[in-house]
């Protein structure tokens, strides 16, 4: 007996799609030059966390928390561990071309995407000075 909820897998492909949608299309009001409003990108980065405990709820689908997203992940016996893991590389995907084109989602990056800043630093080693020659 299958006792996990049913849940139709590509509503909830669909559902992810449209989340990354809205953070790749999100904008904010930016006063110009002139001083006329506009509209101008500002992606955001797509997170699980805030994807399953407020975005879902708005389209109705409550059942999830991050905790339970990630339990998930993890049971490969869970029948929606392969969707969550689609869902995540997707985000993932978002995110890094957010950071990378943007610079945005720094700590993100470090954190999630196990990007790192990389400091090259030359050595040499002196046997001995010639001061004298």
């Amino acid at each position: 007996m299958n006792k996990h909820r049913q849940v139709d897998i590509e509503e909830l492909l669909n559902l992810a799609d449209e989340y990354c949608d809205e953070c790749m299309n999100n904008t904010k009001t930016h006063v110009s030059g002139s001083g006329k409003e506009v509209q101008v990108l500002d992606r955001k980065v797509p997170t699980m966390k805030y994807w399953s405990l407020h975005w879902m709820k708005k389209k109705g689908f409550d059942i999830f928390t991050r905790q339970y997203i990630y339990d998930i992940i993890k049971n490969e016996a869970h029948p929606l561990s392969d969707t969550m893991k689609k869902i995540r590389e997707h985000f993932d995907a978002v995110a890094e071309d957010v950071v990378a084109n943007e610079g945005k989602g720094i700590f993100y990056a470090k954190n999630r995407l196990g990007m790192h800043d990389r400091q090259q630093i030359e050595q040499r080693q002196v046997d001995r000075f010639d001061f004298d020659e």
